[in-house]
């Protein structure tokens, strides 16, 4: 009896260190940072820095996954179901809660819901742009306005798909301006941009970041902006809200998030590296190239964030309504 309780007293002694140091280790192999569309929009240009920079502070691979699908939900939808580890993140947009909410509109199940993630940093949070070809006929907001008011329905804006965040800043612009314009989604932020650039659509609302090396090289021209103040970079364009669009006001933010049953202490931890990360030179460097300056948020202050422009977001695809 008692070499039996020597060898229990003794496997716990051996086990213990092991399982402390298992939690120590954490990230101990390469880490996914999954982007739910495809490159070139806001969520992979906020990713890579911030991989990179988890990188470095590592010494592991974090490679950005890019899943893209049904305007983002198909990459959030396989975070929300990975095992709980640590090792599966999302680098998501504000569209994460419209998603769902867009899917009961529409009669269907939604793929996941907001409570499976656990929001762990906001990196960054811009206004969108309303960006048209350099060529285009509108200079001024104005112009564009009374062109679309001529033409109903004419005039074509592409997104990252439907009920996506460039979908519903659009729709809530259309309509405080009271016009018609003819949604073309896509599925993602990135080949939005090509189309406009291509030609193939006319307008688009980006986050800043893909828009400002664009606009920088005179192929497209910014006509005005949804945050309630101008952005870095697109200083000279006015806000809806200084024309007098006082509803209009929308933000594109990009946030880790980790499946919600991730243990404590890996969520923490995660919270702790992003914050080291975002005082990468590099990253800071590759954020405000983009157009998109860290605006850095963990704990309850991103929790309390995410809640109050989710539900904000949800109410706007509710009067977007169903899109057949």
């Amino acid at each position: 009896m008692k070499r039996r309780e020597l060898l229990a007293g003794g496997a716990g002694v051996i086990l213990a260190p092991g399982l402390a140091n298992a939690q120590d280790a954490y990230p101990s192999r390469a880490v996914q940072m999954v982007v739910a569309f495809p490159p070139g929009g806001q969520a992979d240009i906020v990713a890579r820095p911030v991989s990179s920079a988890l990188e470095r502070l590592w010494r592991q691979p974090v490679p950005v996954v890019n899943r893209g699908g049904a305007g983002g939900a198909i990459g959030n939808a396989s975070v929300a179901r990975a095992t709980p580890d640590g090792y599966t993140l999302l680098m998501a947009l504000s569209s994460l809660a419209m998603l769902p909410e867009a899917d009961r509109l529409n009669g269907r199940a939604p793929s996941y819901t907001v409570d499976q993630l656990a929001p762990i940093a906001l990196i960054t949070a811009d206004p969108t742009v309303l960006v048209v070809n350099a060529d285009s006929p509108w200079r001024t907001l104005e112009d564009f306005v009374e062109d679309a008011k001529r033409r109903p329905g004419a005039i074509t804006y592409s997104s990252a798909g439907n009920y996506s965040t460039l979908h519903v800043a659009m729709a809530m612009f259309a309509g405080a301006a009271g016009i018609d314009l003819l949604h073309v989604p896509f599925q993602g932020g990135g080949p939005a941009m090509t189309a406009l650039l291509s030609g193939t659509v006319q307008a688009l609302s980006s986050g800043p970041g893909p828009a400002l090396s664009q606009v920088r090289d005179g192929k497209l021209r910014a006509l005005a902006q949804w945050g309630a103040t101008r952005a870095p970079g697109f200083e000279d364009v006015p806000t809806f809200i200084e024309k007098g669009y006082r509803d209009v006001e929308f933000y594109i933010w990009a946030g880790v998030f980790a499946p919600v049953a991730t243990p404590a202490s890996v969520q923490d931890r995660l919270r702790a590296s992003l914050r080291e990360a975002v005082q990468d030179e590099g990253l800071k460097r590759a954020l405000a190239a983009a157009g998109s300056p860290i605006d850095f948020r963990v704990g309850d202050a991103f929790a309390t964030f995410f809640r109050e422009d989710s539900a904000r977001l949800v109410r706007a695809v509710q009067r977007i309504g169903k899109v057949d």
